[in-house]
């Protein structure tokens, strides 16, 4: 490895022909910057699939009382009854395993009517009566201010923490928000806090779109009383909560009067499911992406294999010539092999740099140009471009094997004879 000599002789052997060295090193180098942009890309999506799903806490649900399918106790099908308060609490003391029961409650729709007021300025937003706890399932970023607490809850304060959109559709530019009035269906609330999402820039429509007020103000103001539209669930992160969303609705039905057997009666959404079946899929992809990588790779590695084969033909006499003046076997195979690794990992680690380029690139036009949806950050990890020299340096030795065995095998008197 270390012979100055034997390194002169594989450059001269690589030189010798340039234009074929070349278009046996191109094979390798366009598999692996393949193997590498196909990870890179398969990341790209699971990023931005995942960046929806960071939005929320992965390990939560939501649940929302539907009509029952099944008569039960004398009550008849297609009953409709409505999560309550008391639900909440039953639920926190029942389930020690759950991290946070967020009861919420809603009106109107940043895309229905008109519903909220500032002066001569009007919007239609999406209102959402909640509880403290529920930033820590959705994360947001507060810009200004705070977002609920306790003592607003208690004290039933008409506060509210607003989304970016909301400032821009009522408020003038440099207009300070902080302490100002809305009117929310004729009723006024203090501003107290605004906030963006944390991905997307803050631009994500429907959440940008919406006004938080206390859960306590939202049912006494609008008349709700203690029913709760729905309930954000999330489990302490030893435990799923799929695994404990069956035992939930158990409960759910003794309390409500629901048949045991009835699946409809609880709508539910389930956020762990849908994150698993997601990263199951990419795991899928990220496999494709090193299968086929590896099949375009092996092409370039045959190339090569090939192409010793001819360099060894071609070398027959000055192999026997080594034979005769006392090289041993290994002496010969081992030049050879040594040959085919340097042009192996020469060419594919060149690919993995040319790929680097690329997804640098790619990165550069999406900063610049603005978020692609469910397509953020395509990047492959180190372990990849550790695997990636692995697979060279075994191919490498795989594409010199054939063609020095073949080397090794002729015998000095033979080989000095062929002109």
């Amino acid at each position: 490895m270390f012979n100055k000599d034997r390194w002169n002789e594989i450059l001269e052997a690589l030189t010798a022909n340039k234009f074929r060295t070349f278009l046996t090193a191109f094979g390798v180098f366009w598999g692996i910057t393949i193997l590498v942009l196909l990870l890179a890309l398969t990341n790209g999506l699971k990023n931005g699939v995942e960046a929806g799903f960071s939005n929320f806490a992965t390990n939560s649900m939501f649940t929302w009382a539907q009509r029952t399918s099944i008569p039960y106790k004398g009550l008849p099908k297609g009953r409709r009854f409505n999560y309550k308060l008391d639900d909440v609490e039953a639920i926190k003391a029942e389930f020690p395993e759950l991290k946070y029961v967020s009861p919420r409650n809603s009106l109107g729709g940043y895309r229905g009517a008109n519903n909220v007021t500032r002066g001569t300025k009007i919007g239609a937003f999406q209102i959402y009566g909640d509880y403290p706890e529920f930033i820590n399932q959705l994360p947001m970023d507060i810009l200004q201010g705070r977002f609920i607490s306790y003592s607003d809850i208690n004290a039933k304060r008409k506060i509210c923490v607003i989304g970016i959109d909301v400032v821009r559709g009522l408020y003038d530019k440099e207009e300070d928000v902080i302490g100002s009035y809305i009117k929310i269906n004729g009723v006024n609330f203090m501003v107290v806090g605004t906030f963006k999402n944390p991905n997307s820039q803050g631009d994500k429509e429907e959440e940008a779109n919406t006004i938080y007020i206390p859960f306590t103000t939202f049912s006494q103001a609008f008349n709700f009383g203690d029913r709760v539209s729905w309930m954000a669930i999330t489990a302490h992160d030893v435990f799923s909560i799929t695994e404990v969303k069956e035992r939930v609705f158990s409960f759910l039905r003794t309390r409500h009067t629901v048949d045991p057997n009835d699946e409809r009666a609880f709508g539910h959404r389930d956020l762990s499911e849908r994150f698993a079946k997601v990263e199951g899929l990419f795991s899928i992809l990220t496999m494709i992406g090193y299968f086929v990588g590896a099949l375009i790779l092996l092409s370039g590695i045959i190339g090569i294999s090939n192409i010793m084969l001819i360099v060894v033909k071609e070398r027959t006499k000055e192999i026997g010539v080594r034979r005769a003046l006392g090289a041993t076997p290994w002496n010969i195979k081992g030049q050879i092999l040594q040959e085919s690794l340097i042009l192996t990992i020469l060419s594919g680690m060149t690919g993995v740099a040319f790929a680097g380029g690329i997804i640098w690139l790619a990165n550069y036009i999406l900063e610049n140009n603005g978020p692609v949806e469910n397509f953020a950050n395509p990047s492959v990890g180190m372990q990849v471009v550790f695997i990636a020299l692995t697979i060279l340096v075994v191919s490498g030795l795989l594409a010199g094997l054939i063609p020095a065995n073949s080397a090794t095998k002729m015998k000095p008197v033979d080989a000095l004879r062929i002109e």
